[in-house]
């Protein structure tokens, strides 16, 4: 028999407002027989309270882990792309449990390997930027194949859930996140005589490897950001990038859709 999945762990900022909030939340999880736990590695249930920003560090800070369910609560007018609820409208996050309106989602996830050690996830996008005023060169596999040498600001690696952000900012595509693949995306990209690249955002399956071997003329310093985060990692000589094993499990509501969010949201 499947076990049940009643212990919840609230991931929020600790300031005085939100924990008034997050104490009712608490009394109502209690009442409908939930158990609130405060160690996340004892939950089954992992619930941000916040915005996308608290969802994408929920998952990070919790380790990505593919054993439970995430879910997330909005604290701002709108809900979001990760957040199905409202910190105000606890009424329907009861009727929706209740009549089973709800239904579990699996985002992909990318596996970014630094210097072939330290290995990194992430749930939006990796990018990897110039850390001075001044561009920087990578030459761009996949799998084997060297497919261009790029010199420019930087690139984007998103998943098909991070594609409508920082990806969409810099005219990215939107992807279906039922697509097991991930997007990349240049940042300011010189094309010349000398260097040459693709000069349009491409999608690979997830069955491919992505490896950007940076040039260590002058820059070896680069920006990586994993989601909303930044790496203090210093000379970056190779980065290799794939879809991960690994999908991380989320609550929705059945009529809230990846597409009716889009649509919610630029339409």
């Amino acid at each position: 028999m499947a076990e049940r999945r009643n212990r919840i762990y609230f991931f929020h900022k600790h300031d005085e407002e939100l924990l008034q909030q997050v104490q009712s939340l608490t009394t109502l999880a209690q009442q409908n027989d939930f158990v609130v736990v405060n160690d996340y590695r004892s939950a089954n249930i992992i619930v941000s309270i916040g915005d996308d920003g608290s969802f994408l560090q929920a998952v990070r800070q919790t380790g990505f882990r593919d054993d439970c369910l995430y879910a997330a609560i909005s604290t701002l007018s709108s809900r979001g792309f990760y957040c199905d609820f409202h910190i105000d409208d606890t009424d329907h996050m009861v009727q929706a449990i209740m009549n089973e309106q709800m239904e579990v989602r699996r985002y992909p996830i990318i596996e970014v390997k630094i210097n072939d050690t330290a290995s990194f996830f992430c749930l939006n996008e990796c990018s990897i930027r110039s850390g001075i005023i001044k561009t920087f060169v990578m030459d761009v596999f996949i799998d084997n194949l060297h497919f261009e040498t790029f010199r420019g600001d930087g690139m984007i690696v998103a998943t098909p859930t991070g594609s409508t952000a920082y990806n969409k900012s810099i005219n990215g595509a939107v992807v279906d996140p039922l697509l097991p693949c991930f997007q990349v995306s240049e940042l300011a990209s010189l094309n010349n005589n000398r260097y040459r690249t693709l000069g349009s955002s491409f999608i690979l399956s997830g069955q491919r490897k992505l490896t950007l071997k940076i040039s260590p003329e002058g820059n070896h310093y680069p920006i990586i950001g994993m989601d909303n985060e930044a790496l203090s990692i210093q000379h970056v000589e190779k980065v290799e990038i794939k879809l991960s094993d690994r999908l991380i499990k989320t609550v929705r509501l059945k009529d809230n859709s990846f597409w009716e969010k889009v649509k919610r949201t630029f339409l």
